[in-house]
């Protein structure tokens, strides 16, 4: 059935849309099946997106009609087109009137992605109105109570030097907080990775006690404030409450210096929001694992990295991983600085939209995938600052001399990087630094030729 007449209206002005703000605007790449029209294909996923079906059905009434998401922009040579969804579609909460993430995903990468007529279809960027972005949650926390915590200035307060425990899994607890504890001594940041959490080998109850007890030691001996990101993530609601609260009785006194990690792409938006609401004093660490089975650059169908990085501020996300822009071993190139800019700025041009937030608290990006000392100062320009949150587990530990000199060398890239100076130059003033070279040779030859005789490092 042809539902170009209802669902598509392409006289529609974007310009004018986003001035009357009643509307969420949606960027899509969509390829329609052999033998569909491609504005005939939009039509129908913006009906299945809203308030349409297959079939004309006899309780359709003129409201119903005036909800209707209407297919508003279409470049079929670049397989672009572009949806006006009424902000009314989207659903409430029953307590407190506020809207949910949940809702609109159903709608805007629903049922529409596995008809027949579209042959594939990508979310590349939304746009959120004035009204409608008020009713999210937004992060409670961001990465300004970090430095605050760190004795650092609130605005440009720079790096956080971090880690993740390695091995991922198969540490017993003593190894485990012996591992943090050798990291602290020279870094500010350890995370669970994601799927640590309360293994038989390494029950909960057991490693964080440690883990708290090496913290406390690791503080007395540097004097300076340590951070951890435990991980919460669960299937239930009352098992990630029960977590965090053991966690939070655990560590007593340093109970805010401790982020709650939650698996957010896996678990989903209703974790990230049990874990928002039931914890606003905690900083909420959305990692992304799994993601790259819907955003990854290969990917044709589900939604980009930018568009679940967007998405993660307005659940409430402190600070998501936001890959290492080509910099590191994940997928990604120098461009994607637009998925750090869009989360940490009151205001930033994405690939389709311009959003402003209002003041919504900003979501830091978090650094992590195969990045060391070497690669960081190329990130830092590229991206150009340092605000993030870098959590290097091989740069860490894989580092020639120990995990506090592979911190103390992460900290160095940040300092190599800020004063401009050059990376071999200033090696040959920083140890821990210089070190990294040796520790991690293949990215000093491909980064750096002729290191070995500049640094005088034979073999």
């Amino acid at each position: 059935m042809d539902q170009t007449g209802r669902y598509s209206d392409l006289s529609l002005n974007e310009e004018n849309l986003l001035a009357d703000g009643k509307h969420i605007l949606v960027a899509y790449h969509m390829e329609p099946a052999e033998g569909y029209g491609y504005l005939e294909a939009a039509a129908h996923f913006a009906a299945e997106s809203s308030t349409g079906t297959n079939v004309e059905v006899s309780t359709t009434d003129d409201f119903t009609k005036g909800v209707d998401a209407l297919v508003y922009f279409i470049d079929e040579a670049k397989g672009i087109m572009k949806i006006a969804y009424p902000i009314d579609l989207f659903d409430r909460n029953v307590i407190d009137g506020r809207t949910m993430l949940v809702s609109f995903l159903t709608l805007c990468i629903g049922n529409n992605q596995g008809m027949g007529d579209i042959k594939n279809s990508q979310m590349r960027d939304f746009y959120v109105p004035p009204k409608l972005m008020r009713l999210f949650d937004g992060p409670a926390m961001d990465i300004s109570d970090m430095w605050r915590m760190l004795g650092r200035p609130v605005e440009n307060g720079g790096y956080i030097a971090g880690t993740i425990i390695k091995p991922k899994l198969g540490l017993r607890p003593e190894p485990f907080a012996e591992a943090a504890y050798q990291f602290w001594l020279g870094g500010d940041f350890i995370k669970n990775d994601e799927p640590q959490g309360n293994q038989v080998f390494c029950p909960m109850k057991k490693v964080i006690p440690l883990v708290v007890d090496a913290m406390n030691r690791a503080q007395d001996e540097t004097g300076e404030t340590k951070l951890f990101s435990a991980n919460i993530t669960a299937d239930d609601h009352h098992e990630m409450c029960a977590r965090a609260d053991y966690i939070l009785e655990a560590f007593g006194e340093n109970a805010s210096q401790v982020a709650f990690l939650v698996d957010g792409y896996v678990g989903g938006p209703g974790m990230v929001t049990t874990a928002r609401r039931n914890y606003p004093g905690q900083y909420l660490h959305y990692h992304r694992a799994g993601h790259g089975a819907v955003t990854s650059p290969s990917s044709k169908r589900g939604y980009t990295a930018f568009v679940l990085a967007k998405m993660s501020r307005l659940q409430g996300a402190s600070g998501i991983h936001v890959g290492t822009m080509g910099y590191g071993k994940m997928e990604g190139d120098a461009s994607d600085k637009v998925i750090a800019y869009m989360i940490e700025r009151d205001e930033c041009q994405g690939p389709f939209y311009y959003q402003k937030w209002y003041g919504m608290k900003p979501t830091t990006p978090i650094i992590s995938g195969g990045m060391n000392a070497l690669r960081l100062p190329g990130f830092f320009e590229n991206l150009g600052h340092g605000n993030v949150i870098n959590t290097s587990g091989g740069g860490s530990y894989g580092h020639i001399d120990s995990p506090a000199a592979g911190a103390a060398s992460l900290k160095q890239a940040y300092d190599c990087w800020k004063t401009g100076a050059d990376p071999i130059e200033y090696a040959k003033e920083h140890k821990e630094f210089a070190r990294a070279f040796e520790s991690f040779e293949h990215d000093a030859d491909a980064l750096f030729p002729g290191w070995r005789d500049k640094l005088g490092v034979h073999k």
